[in-house]
């Protein structure tokens, strides 16, 4: 009777654990799709309860967005920028953490910290002294001033992540392949790479996640809201002055976050494959 009954409360501690963080992790979602849906009358009156609809839903705001605002422009701006610093990040990267991975002694592993202590640095000490570099280059108020920025913090995090999965990676598969008549560099192409796949493909979901939510450098050197990604246009012209238009926003970040979300959940067993690769060692 006392293993039933605590064999039964381990299973509702359990199950009660789980309830709690899926409310915890998908309540913000139900916030944005809720409010989203209010009319304003609705979601501006302040005796209505604001956890359901006291009045019909309506697509009003996601109308507003599309018709009224660039928000398309910045979506494309987004995925443009999220593109060009993914395959910037993975050309740097890849050879990057193979090649520290593979250095001998302390060195590759000194090396390897500090590329990461690079990645700690704020950008609010950086932006001033990559202003210069972007207005000398004639990048201002450009969405590509951000593919050049972007890898500055990417790159340096992909290239440690990498670097722990690489050291993970049996060395015999690499020699068997020279063996057979590859080069160091064939054997990488085609024996590395191919796979490294759970970990190319967390640094590219992270990467993405990574310039998506950005916000400090976007401000500093995009103005234009032709030229800005959703963040910063959904942050900056949907507010005016002491005018918030919650509608709008929520429906905006639904809108850019639902992707990320649905990447992270479809690939979630390779994701977790490539995080913890560099552990085994």
């Amino acid at each position: 009777m006392q293993r039933i009954i605590a064999s039964t409360l381990r299973e509702v501690s359990f199950y009660g654990a789980v309830a709690f963080f899926v409310v915890l992790t998908a309540f913000p979602f139900y916030w944005m799709l809720i409010t989203s849906l209010k009319s304003n009358p609705d979601l501006y009156n302040v005796t209505n309860i604001p956890f359901w609809f006291n009045e019909a839903p309506t697509l009003e705001h996601f109308r507003y967005l599309f018709e009224d605002t660039l928000f398309a422009r910045w979506l494309l701006n987004s995925l443009v920028i999220g593109v060009c610093v993914v395959a910037i990040t993975l050309v740097t990267a890849l050879p990057a953490g193979y090649s520290l991975a593979r250095m001998t002694g302390r060195s590759g592993e000194a090396l390897g910290i500090g590329v990461f202590l690079t990645y700690l640095v704020p950008p609010t000490l950086l932006f001033l002294p990559l202003s210069r570099i972007v207005a000398s280059l004639g990048l201002q108020n450009s969405m590509w001033s951000l593919v050049l920025v972007y890898p500055t913090f990417t790159i340096p995090f992909c290239t440690w992540l990498l670097m722990g999965f690489f050291k993970s990676f049996p060395r015999e598969i690499e020699e068997a392949a020279i063996v057979d008549g590859c080069s160091l560099f064939g054997a990488f192409i085609k024996m590395v790479i191919p796979l490294s796949l759970p970990a190319i493909l967390t640094t590219v979901i992270f990467t993405f996640t990574l310039t998506l939510q950005e916000f400090v450098y976007a401000l500093t050197f995009i103005s234009s809201s032709a030229q800005k990604p959703v963040t910063l246009g959904v942050a900056t012209d949907l507010v005016r002055g002491d005018i918030f238009f919650w509608g709008e926003i929520m429906a905006g970040a639904l809108i850019a976050s639902i992707p990320v979300a649905i990447a992270y959940n479809f690939f979630l067993d390779r994701f977790i494959s490539g995080i913890t690769g560099g552990a085994v060692k």
